[in-house]
C-alpha cells in the first residue's frame, strides 16, 4: 500500500489488523516515481509471502513544485503512471491469490462530467495537475477492470472523501475533513466485498460519481 498520508496509511493497517484476518497486513513505503523501489517492494512481497491478496494505490500529490510542465509530469507520474506500473509489476503475485483486489484511490474532482457541470461545487476549481492526473488514473482503472477482471482480479476505483492528510493545506479538520480512521472504515466496505455489485463504477464513500 502506498500512502499519501502517514496517518491514513497507519489507520488502514491498524483497521486491517483489527479484523483478525489470516495472514498479514503490512504497510510498505515506496516511491511511485522510482521503478527501483517498485521492484524492491515486489521482490519483498514475493520472497516473504509468495502472493498478494490486496493492493491499495493511495499515493498522490496535488500541486507539485516546479514549472507547469514539471508539475504535470510529476502529478501524472505519481497519480497515474506509478499505480499502473506497480500493479503490473505485482500482477504475478495478485494472480496467485484467490479473489485478489486492487483499489485505486481517486477523487471526485477527477470526474470529467462533474468538471463540466456548472452546478458542481468544483466546477470552477482549476488544479489541472491533480484533476487531470486523477482522470488518467480513472482510465488506468477502467483498463485494469477489463484486462485484470478476465484473470479473476477485482479492480475498484474509489474516492474516500475529504480526509485529513498532508495532500494540501486545505485537508484539515477545521475545514470539514474527516479523520483518517473514519475514512478507512468506509474503505473497508470495498476491501471486504460489501460493494462488489458496484465494481466497475466510480465509487465514493456513500455512492457513485459519474466518470
Amino acid at each position: 500500500m502506498g500512502a499519501r498520508s502517514p496517518d491514513k496509511g497507519a489507520s488502514a493497517l491498524k483497521e486491517l489488523q483489527s479484523r483478525g484476518y489470516p495472514g498479514t497486513a503490512e504497510l510498505v513505503r515506496l516511491d511511485m516515481t522510482d521503478d527501483s523501489t517498485i521492484d524492491s517492494t515486489a521482490s519483498t512481497v514475493e520472497q516473504n509471502h509468495g502472493r498478494l491478496d490486496l493492493l491499495i494505490n493511495n499515493a498522490a500529490v496535488a500541486v507539485p513544485p516546479g514549472t507547469d510542465r514539471e508539475q504535470l509530469r510529476l502529478a501524472f507520474d505519481t497519480n497515474a503512471t506509478g499505480p499502473y506500473v506497480l500493479a503490473k509489476r505485482l500482477l504475478p503475485m495478485l494472480r496467485k491469490a484467490q479473489g485478489a483486489r486492487i483499489v485505486n484511490i481517486s477523487s471526485g474532482v477527477g470526474s470529467i462530467t462533474r468538471k463540466l457541470d456548472p452546478t458542481s461545487p468544483f466546477h470552477k476549481v482549476p488544479e489541472v495537475q491533480y484533476r487531470a492526473s486523477k482522470s488518467a488514473l480513472n482510465m488506468v482503472t477502467a483498463v485494469q477492470f477489463v484486462e485484470y477482471g478476465e484473470m479473476g482480479i477485482k479492480v475498484f476505483l474509489y474516492d474516500p472523501g475529504f480526509t485529513v492528510s498532508n495532500l494540501s493545506k486545505n485537508n484539515r479538520k477545521e475545514n470539514g475533513a474527516r479523520s483518517a480512521e473514519e475514512t478507512v472504515k468506509s474503505l473497508m466496505e470495498v476491501v471486504e466485498g460489501k460493494r462488489d455489485e458496484a465494481c466497475g463504477q466510480f465509487l465514493h464513500n456513500t455512492g457513485t460519481f459519474p466518470w
